[in-house]
């Protein structure tokens, strides 16, 4: 056999890995929050369940009522049993339940702290280099944050035996000013390699997949330019109102909520250099060179090319749903955006001219997470179609609900004459890999990397100032200037018309 032909006869077998986390404390500020009892500590116990966590951890919760370490054991077990989606095994519980503690204090007073240092003393143990690792996670909101910086020296963080870590949920501030602001702060007690600015969409497997796919396949990086592609469409669909989290978003709104954080990640991801390495450094600096082309948005873009909206009242999965306004702890006129839809350009070498449609909003028609590269249609018509629209060769990312990746091409269709006909190919991650697969939990595999200390998947605070970069002028624009006559878009849509306008005006429509 020649070295240029292909052994099929060899499997590729994927051999399960294995991670080895060293000995750590982990102290969750809001241990008894909606955030911990959600998705930390289940997610913790998974792990636990799983062997993924050493024998020598130990996991305090931090949080204002008072209650013992038993109270706090029982509070962990309700939460098991009412988020996680799993059994609960006795033995596997006992080991987790004997590793959980509790202190009680307020985030601004500084004896809970010294509270907290001497349960560190007693139950951090030591790794391999006689270091303590304590992971300090911060699952709170924002507006605790200064306090909680400014004491955390009363702690651990001037100890030269501990080795901490700052995990941060986001919101990174409200804007470039404020996210600077608050990195000074942390900036003062650790050092960025300490870290980890959190986002769970980061975490999801097909996210990262992305990078995989890309720089994988010699037969896509060659065409993945202004050259071949045509335009780039992100959706970021949710049928959920704002559900438990209305008082925070109210004050925050679409563009804070998912375009500054979730959106802008895929884009750089779509959108990146091949970075030199798979390194932490060398990915996070290519995205943030993505976030620093992106054209800046003058008051006349924004206006022209930027869409906004709030839902009414509708049907969603056969319900009737209420609209924004008349959701729980909403102001009754409220012009807080639900919806979101651009156009962006990236001012690069590779996609000079090429369109980034960006699309988010709650109460839409469907959940779906997906991104969609559209290719430039061939130069001329060679063959004939009974189709009123001829279709481009789409290449679809499916991150949520579906993960999948679906190629659509065109094909001969099987009789005499000579009839183009548009079909898929598609792969599904659980239905087309074999044997037994793990997809883990999004925060399990960023809780792993934060004990491991790889900080691949999570933001560097030039990114998070860049990303800001980007939608200040958006956020400033739409707070000055009237909003549409809200709600303008039925809940179980796919919002306002102006969105489907945007791309209209283009000679595109929408995906889906």
């Amino acid at each position: 056999m020649s070295e240029n032909e292909l052994d099929t006869s060899q499997a590729c077998v994927i051999v399960p890995q294995r991670v080895s986390i060293e000995p750590f404390t982990m102290v969750i500020f809001g241990g008894s929050g909606d955030l911990s009892q959600r998705k930390l500590l289940p997610t913790l116990y998974h792990l636990c369940n799983d062997q993924n966590l050493p024998d020598d951890f130990a996991i305090i919760g931090f949080a204002s009522t008072e209650r013992s370490d038993e109270e706090y054991r029982e509070l962990v077990r309700n939460a098991l049993e009412k988020f996680g989606d799993y059994k609960i095994h006795p033995e596997c519980w006992e080991k987790f339940s004997n590793n959980l503690y509790y202190v009680a204090g307020g985030f601004d007073d500084d004896s809970s702290y010294k509270k907290l240092a001497a349960r560190l003393e007693q139950l951090a143990k030591p790794s391999d280099d006689g270091k303590k690792e304590i992971l300090y996670y911060m699952a709170v909101p924002p507006q605790f944050l200064p306090d909680i910086f400014e004491r955390l020296s009363l702690c651990t963080t001037c100890d030269k035996t501990f080795d901490a870590r700052l995990i941060i949920e986001k919101p990174f501030g409200r804007d470039r000013d404020s996210a600077t602001a608050l990195n000074k702060l942390i900036s003062g007690k650790f050092k960025e390699s300490q870290i980890y600015r959190i986002d769970h969409y980061l975490g999801k497997e097909t996210v990262q997949n992305i990078l995989f796919f890309r720089f994988a396949n010699s037969i896509f990086e060659p065409l993945w330019n202004r050259r071949y592609i045509d335009h780039v469409q992100i959706t970021v669909a949710e049928s959920l109102g704002v559900e438990n989290r209305a008082r925070f978003y109210e004050q925050a709104g679409v563009v804070r909520d998912i375009v500054q954080n979730h959106m802008m990640q895929l884009l750089a991801m779509v959108a990146m250099e091949p970075p030199i390495g798979f390194e932490a450094d060398y990915i996070r600096s290519e995205k943030v060179k993505v976030y620093r082309t992106i054209r800046p948005m003058t008051a006349d873009y924004i206006d022209k090319f930027t869409v906004r909206g709030q839902y009414g009242s509708g049907t969603v999965n056969n319900s009737e749903v209420p609209s924004y306004r008349d959701e729980k702890n909403i102001a009754p006129e409220s012009e807080t955006a639900t919806f979101f839809a651009a156009k962006f350009y990236i001012d690069s070498w590779r996609w000079a001219g090429v369109p980034f449609y960006l699309r988010t909003g709650k109460r839409l028609q469907k959940r779906i997470t997906e991104i969609s590269i559209h290719f430039k249609q061939p130069p001329l018509s060679l063959f004939n179609t009974t189709c009123e629209i001829r279709e481009p060769n789409v290449l679809v990312l499916g991150v949520q609900p579906d993960e999948e990746i679906i190629l659509h091409f065109g094909v001969k269709h099987p009789g005499i004459g000579n009839q183009l006909f548009p079909v898929n190919m598609n792969f599904q991650y659980e239905r087309d890999l074999q044997g037994e697969v793990h997809f883990p939990l999004p925060y399990e595999r960023l809780l792993l990397d934060c004990m491991k200390g790889d900080q691949t998947l999570f933001a560097r605070q030039d990114g998070i100032e860049a990303m800001w970069s980007v939608v200040d002028p958006i956020i400033k624009r739409w707070d000055n200037t009237p909003a549409p006559q809200f709600p303008n878009y039925q809940s179980g849509s796919w919002g306002p018309e102006e969105s489907n306008e945007l791309l209209r005006n283009d000679s595109r429509q929408w995906r889906i």
